[in-house]
């Protein structure tokens, strides 16, 4: 049975944050800033109640007879109790029978293009880990990117408008990078084991340390971004990213409705008609919150039992990253341009250039991830090398019908005097060739 350190990892980032926000929220108030003051508070406390929400959904402990379960989910308690009811679980497990077990089957990854099937008896112990695994892994991703990375955002936006980095702010800002990161990671190994559900999947240190390096590049960089433009142009942030945040969002319900499939009803047996659809909007709001900060492994898919689209996608991956990466170009320029006296003493160009190269940098890690160190890399049916080949073929395929139909139209424009030409080209040199022939025959 594997130890539950991702559970621990979970925790600890989660009380650490949660701390180090009150404490400089205290500061704030101190200082006198209210505005910074509830601004950090208001991202602290929501992804804590969302987190607890999830947590409870994952559950069922609302079905379920625990009243002090859910009283300490209501006082934000809820994680810590999951953690002592995980290592209880954990340190408690193999000493008594377990009166039956759960028989599963896997499948091992291909090998000389055989997969084995294998058989594997799960326990009541450790049915219910894999099930505090999976609900922190979620509230993991759901406290990076609805709590984290705004906060992230924030704290930077005041060291840049205050023109100062106090050691509370800096530990802070350095654990909310952490919890994004080990977000993004998770929902990139969410992704993986729900994709490939049938198989035994065991994801290698060297996949992590991708993915960890791929994030970190990725996050940090987007966040830069949005902190310099908004530094400078704080009307226009406002469009920036509703636009961002509102076409993620509805972009899933678009091919719903497209689809013309029914409306989803096996999410949860005990939840109305209203309860599933607030649960599809909070998933897609969560989905938003990720693309807002970096490329969501997980694609959401409405009209999917799973609600998950399995299928890999190089396209979308593709352009994603591409306009991605003009947006930012684009809102760099911008700042470079409008930039005020606070940055007299940086160096715009080198900063433009650097935050250019550490995106370019991200897309380098995930391009070795999805290439060398994915554990499915077997199944995939062509490599990110040959998506990206064919990519760039289509989108070359693209350009070129329309040049080729000007020359079409050019050269049909032209045809009737070349004709006249060659024709008339023709009877010349036949005449030649006749004079020619009596010269010589009279000759003769």
């Amino acid at each position: 049975m594997k130890f539950p350190g991702s559970v621990l990892v979970s925790l600890v980032l989660f009380v650490a944050e949660t701390a180090a926000a009150l404490c400089l929220s205290g500061a704030y108030r101190a200082a006198g800033d209210r505005m910074w003051q509830w601004l950090t508070l208001l991202f602290a406390l929501l992804p804590c109640a969302l987190v607890q929400l999830s947590l409870v959904f994952i559950h069922r402990d609302v079905s379920r007879d625990r009243p002090l379960v859910l009283l300490l989910h209501l006082l934000q308690l809820g994680p810590l109790v999951r953690c002592v009811e995980v290592f209880y679980i954990y340190f408690h497990a193999g000493r008594v029978e377990e009166p039956y077990v759960s028989i599963t089957k896997k499948r091992q990854m291909p090998k000389d293009g055989y997969s084995e099937e294998i058989e594997k008896e799960v326990g009541q112990a450790e049915g219910k880990l894999c099930t505090h695994r999976s609900a922190f892994s979620r509230a993991s991703v759901i406290q990076a990117f609805l709590g984290s990375a705004p906060q992230l955002t924030l704290q930077l936006y005041i060291c840049v408008l205050q023109q100062e980095i106090t050691a509370a702010r800096s530990i802070f800002m350095v654990l909310s990078l952490l919890s994004i990161v080990y977000g993004a990671l998770r929902c990139n190994i969410l992704a993986i084991k729900i994709k490939y559900d049938d198989y035994d999947v065991s994801v290698k240190p060297a996949a992590y340390l991708c993915i960890f390096l791929w994030r970190s590049f990725e996050i940090a960089t987007r966040v830069t971004v949005l902190v310099l433009f908004s530094s400078v142009l704080q009307i226009w942030i406002l469009p920036v990213v509703l636009v961002n945040f509102f076409g993620f969002f509805f972009y899933p319900w678009v091919l719903f409705w497209q689809s013309k499939s029914p409306f989803p009803e096996n999410i949860e047996k005990a939840l109305s008609r209203v309860g599933t659809t607030i649960v599809l909007c909070l998933l897609t709001f969560l989905y938003a919150g990720i693309n807002m900060f970096c490329w969501s492994a997980v694609q959401v898919k409405l009209n999917d039992p799973d609600l998950i689209n399995k299928s890999q996608n190089w396209y979308r991956l593709t352009v994603y990253y591409i306009l991605r990466f003009i947006e930012n170009a684009f809102l760099l320029l911008m700042w470079y341009i409008y930039k005020t006296d606070i940055y007299l003493y940086v160096c715009a160009p080198l900063l433009v250039l650097q935050l250019l190269i550490s995106y370019c940098m991200a897309v380098l890690f995930m391009l070795v991830f999805y290439q060398f160190c994915h554990p499915c890399k077997k199944l995939f049916s062509s490599s990110i090398s040959e998506g990206l080949l064919s990519c760039f073929t289509f989108l070359c395929f693209i350009c070129k019908p329309a040049k080729s139909t000007i020359l079409t139209n050019k050269a049909e424009v032209k045809s009737p005097e070349n004709t006249d030409e060659a024709w008339s080209s023709s009877k010349t040199i036949d005449s030649q060739k006749g004079n020619l022939h009596q010269s010589v025959s009279s000759n003769a």
